[in-house]
Formats: structure tokens, C-alpha cells, sequence
């Protein structure tokens, strides 16, 4: 438990201090955000708000992590494959992001890279990680991934084969990072919604340490995966870079996180879930991020069909703003429901438990 108060705690610390330091830097350059025209009338205040705030989360996920790995001494043996895939994966993603802010701020508008452009590097990105993914086996033959899908542990009649997972694994990769990235449209919504996911993450990587099938095969209920204690590690230090960027991000925004952080933080989010075998409960764990993203593929298919709109305006958000919800109210809810969501599941993960360890 030491390694993941230090990895969130020195991150907490980076991200607070650096954050202040990227605002200044970014309004000296003139990295403002530009805001959608058909946006909510209240929103055209942010504009020239200072973006690409992600990577103050990404430098601080990272340096919490790496002084948690190398010095906790309940963690032997530094970095682990898990680890390193899925900071991987953030960070290349990331990057896909940073490039599309930078994009929109040398255009001077709210369109960075195409569609195609920003699929393609998710797709480059997933591919690479879901080929990584089953590799690396540990002297017990357990691999980071699986290829098959899961829940709250393997679901093991159902095997995709190594083609089959990359692709599974690059569509999950892809609606993940895209559903934060649509989630991420009001002030400290995907920050605060991140942290609790993350947090969730924190709590069912060490318990898969606590029951770990390495250290204890004989016990009923034990987990098999391969690295769960430094996965903690990076859901710590991650969830401690979200919670110190809010302090800068929440209503009113001193900065934004832009794509560069919420692309990033979709494909931790899925990475995680690969990683800790919940593929499936993931959609409880972070169910705002379900929510806005079906809202904006529902709005999409009714318009396509009846030309008329489901919501107001999509992502779901948007849609009570423009009822004549407060800004900061919205926020508090989604909120509340993120909580919601991730307590759902971690009672769900730790009633799997509870079961299977209580079979005789």
C-alpha cells in the first residue's frame, strides 16, 4: 500500500505544480482553445483558455509511478510488462492527441486532424499494444492480456485467438479514448469523472495483488493475472495526476486538458481494463463515459433517420445546458452519477469475490 500512496501522492504533487507553469507558458504562446460555434452560448467566455493541459497529467503519471516502482519497498523487481504496456499506450495516444491540438492551434480553429488521420494512429497505436499484450509471459506462462474477453476474470469459453484480441483490443482502445474525448466538454467533467475511475482501478489492482494466484495458487478466488500490483502503481499515479490537474481544470478553467489528455486518459482507462482482465465491467466502472458516448451515436442515427434531434445537443451534456442547467450543476451530477457508477462496480468485483472464494 506504500507504493501507491507514493505514486499518487508524488504525482498529486507534480501535476499541481506543474500546471500553473504549462498556463503561463501556454498564454505566452497564445495556445487559447477555440470553441465550437454551435456551442452553448456560454461557453464562447473560454475562448483562448489555455489547452494541451493533458500533459502536465501524463508527466505526472509517469514520474509517480517511476518514484513509487524504484522505491516502494513492497515492490521488488522494478517496472513490469503490464506497466510499461499501458503507460505505453497512454503516452502513444497521448501524442495522437497532442498532435491534433497543436493542429487546431496553429489553424486557429476547432478541427485538428481528420477522421481518418486520428484513427489511423489509434489504430497504429492499438494493434501494437494488442500484439505486445500477449506476449511477455511470466514464469507462470500468464500473459498482460488474454485473448479472450472478461468480466470480473476471464470468461474462458470464449477465446478470439490472437487476431481476433487485437482486433477486440482496437476497438476497445478506440471507443474508450473517444468516449473521454467527447466526454471532456465541460469544466473538469473528465478530470474528476477520470479520477474516480482511476481510483477504482487503484482499489481492484491491489486487491488482485491481495488474492494473487502467484502468491497464493491454493486460494479460492485468487486472480490470474500478471503484474496487478504495479498496474495500481500507474491507476495511482494516474488517478494523483488527474486530481492535482483539477485543481487548475475545475469550474471556471484556468486550462483545459485537450485531446492530448483525454484521448490519453481513454486508452489508460482500456488499458487498465485489458490488463486487469475487466474488459466488460469497465462499462459499469465508467458509465458516464457509456453514456455520453451513445448519446452522440443515438443523436446521430435518429438524425440520419427522421431528420430530427434526440437531445438537445449531443454529447448528453450539452443537452441540459442547454435546458438551462448551470454549468457547475451539470458537473456536480455527472459527478455523482460517475461515483454511482464506480461503486457499482466495485461492489460487483468484490461480490465476484466474495462468491467464488466462498465455493467449496
Amino acid at each position: 500500500m506504500r507504493g501507491v500512496l507514493v505514486a499518487a501522492g508524488v504525482a498529486l504533487a507534480v501535476s499541481v505544480l506543474l500546471t500553473p507553469f504549462l498556463i503561463l507558458l501556454f498564454t505566452r504562446r497564445g495556445f487559447g482553445q477555440e470553441i465550437r460555434a454551435e456551442g452553448p452560448a456560454s461557453h464562447r467566455a473560454k475562448r483562448g483558455t489555455p489547452t494541451m493541459g493533458g500533459i502536465a497529467i501524463l508527466a505526472a503519471m509517469w514520474v509517480g509511478y517511476l518514484v513509487a516502482s524504484l522505491t516502494a519497498g513492497e515492490h521488488d523487481g522494478g517496472p513490469t510488462a503490464s506497466a510499461w504496456l499501458v503507460l505505453l499506450l497512454t503516452s502513444c495516444l497521448g501524442t495522437v492527441g497532442f498532435v491534433d491540438d497543436l493542429i487546431k492551434l496553429r489553424r486557429r480553429r476547432n478541427l485538428g486532424l481528420n477522421k481518418a488521420s486520428k484513427l489511423a494512429g489509434q489504430l497504429v497505436t492499438a494493434v501494437v499494444f494488442g500484439i505486445l499484450a500477449l506476449r511477455f509471459a511470466n514464469s507462470s506462462g500468464v500473459t498482460p492480456a488474454s485473448p479472450g474477453p472478461s468480466f470480473v476474470r476471464d470468461i474462458t469459453v470464449i477465446s478470439f485467438g490472437a487476431v481476433g484480441f487485437v482486433v477486440f483490443a482496437y476497438l476497445l482502445i478506440s471507443a474508450w479514448s473517444n468516449a473521454v474525448n467527447l466526454t471532456d466538454g465541460l469544466d473538469g467533467l473528465a478530470a474528476g469523472t477520470s479520477a474516480m475511475v482511476l481510483g477504482t482501478y487503484v482499489i481492484i489492482g491491489y486487491g488482485q495483488f491481495r488474492h494473487w494466484c502467484s502468491s497464493s495458487p491454493m486460494e479460492l478466488g485468487c486472480y490470474v493475472v500478471r503484474d496487478p500490483l504495479d498496474v495500481a502503481l500507474v491507476a495511482a499515479a494516474a488517478a494523483g495526476g488527474c486530481i492535482g490537474f483539477l485543481w487548475w481544470n475545475a469550474a471556471p478553467a484556468r486550462i483545459f486538458m485537450g485531446d492530448t489528455g483525454s484521448l490519453a486518459l481513454g486508452g489508460l482507462i482500456a488499458g487498465l481494463s485489458i490488463v486487469t482482465r475487466t474488459e466488460l465491467l469497465v462499462v459499469i466502472i465508467g458509465g458516464v463515459f457509456v453514456v455520453e458516448a451513445l448519446s452522440v451515436l443515438l443523436q446521430i442515427v435518429v438524425f440520419r433517420t427522421t431528420r430530427r434531434r434526440l437531445f438537445r445537443m449531443a454529447p448528453f451534456h450539452h443537452h441540459f445546458e442547454l435546458g438551462g442547467w448551470a454549468e457547475t450543476t451539470v458537473i456536480t451530477r455527472f459527478w455523482l452519477v460517475g461515483a454511482m457508477c464506480c461503486a457499482a462496480g466495485l461492489a460487483i468485483f468484490y461480490g465476484e469475490w466474495l462468491d467464488t472464494a466462498s465455493v467449496r
